[in-house]
């Protein structure tokens, strides 16, 4: 039995495929995905981007290819690339069959939006040869027509019904590595859907609420819709849609995934709101703390507290600590334990240096058991 019962999440059982080198589904942790929003045609403004969200952690890009130049340019993204390339196809079957060719990892289409069934074959077939992946995407704001008419509107019913019908064009083709999307920008009629088609299927889950909105708006609706639907076990691969840089998606996502203990990557920052008992500027602190240990990947936890009512007890639960005191010095926890004190000016460069040494020791520790298992 669990030490903590109620921090457990009994994941749903999924078939897993590989998109690339990077599995989805089954046992695999859940991978945060975002899309670059360059012209696919300005390769360096791409790849640069790419970087940007490589840096920031990403597993999968989606890359948009609603023309031949775009799919031809993908190519070279591809190659750039140190994760695998989601090719973003609507309509247009040959954009799939060109970013098939172009050593894209998976094709992101609606199987029923492009066409006959020969079509559709030819997609599959392309698929196959280049060992794609394909996510079948589908929105409630471009369901189909008799949909539309069967339900009168969307609704989580005709999502699924869209999703099932989809996968059977793949399925009748002896087509299965697929994952698949029932996207929303109403919180509860994606919910829904999601947990209405883990029911009926047992691929892989891709979580979204699309058009979510900007940073703020949209990190609060993501964040209540795939959070809740990865409480409940379901979803394995997700991607936060923000009309924001695609590499704030991505440190949106693992933020979400932290917050549940689903999968850690970097600080986890625990924070107060600040009010008059601060010993020093928490808000701004935090922003600065935030800024400079983005490059920090190992899993760790950092308390920033601006005074002693709370801050003892939180530090207590993390790696390092700061608790606000007078006179501008400050006590400063190691592994829940008090150690010494900084000064105000030294805070933020002292804590960076804690921080930075304290993933340098978690990482050789972490390569000392390996190598020991190894032996």
């Amino acid at each position: 039995m669990s030490v903590r019962p109620w921090r457990d999440i009994v994941r749903r059982q999924s078939r897993q495929i590989m998109v690339g080198t990077v599995p989805v589904g089954g046992d695999a942790p859940v991978t945060v995905q975002t899309m670059t929003n360059t012209p696919t045609p300005d390769v360096r403004a791409t790849v640069d981007q790419i970087r940007r969200c490589e840096e920031a952690g990403v597993d999968i890009i989606r890359v948009s290819c609603p023309d031949v130049e775009s799919s031809t340019a993908l190519k070279q993204i591809v190659r750039a690339s140190r994760v695998p390339i989601v090719a973003d196809i609507h309509f247009h079957y040959k954009r799939a069959l060109e970013a098939a060719d172009a050593g894209a990892a998976c094709l992101r289409i609606n199987p029923g939006n492009i066409g006959s069934s020969e079509r559709v074959a030819e997609v599959v077939r392309a698929a196959k040869a280049n060992g794609c992946a394909i996510r079948i995407g589908v929105n409630a704001g471009s369901l189909e027509k008799d949909l539309l008419e069967k339900y009168g509107e969307p609704c989580p019913e005709a999502l699924v019904e869209s999703a099932l019908d989809h996968i059977k064009l793949l399925q009748d083709h002896d087509f299965h590595e697929y994952k698949v999307a029932v996207k929303a920008s109403d919180v509860f009629l994606a919910v829904a859907a999601y947990q209405g088609l883990a029911e009926a299927t047992d691929c892989p889950l891709h979580l979204g609420i699309t058009e979510a909105g900007g940073l703020i708006g949209g990190t609060v609706k993501s964040s209540i819709g795939i959070g809740s639907l990865l409480w409940f076990g379901i979803g394995d691969t997700i991607r936060v849609s923000l009309s924001a840089e695609p590499e704030e998606e991505v440190r949106v996502g693992f933020e979400i995934l932290k917050a549940l203990g689903i999968r850690n990557r970097g600080v986890r920052v625990v924070s107060c709101p600040s009010c008059a008992r601060q010993g020093f500027d928490v808000i701004r602190t935090v922003q600065k703390l935030e800024e400079r240990l983005q490059h920090i990947r190992t899993p760790m936890s950092l308390s920033v507290l601006g005074c002693v009512v709370n801050g003892p007890g939180e530090a207590r639960e993390t790696d390092i600590g700061i608790t606000g005191g007078g006179n501008g010095r400050h006590m400063v926890y190691l592994s829940g334990v008090t150690d010494h004190h900084v000064q105000d000016a030294d805070m933020v460069d002292h804590i960076v240096r804690l921080v930075e040494a304290k993933a340098a020791e978690i990482e050789a520790q972490a390569a000392a058991v390996e190598q020991a298992a190894a032996e």
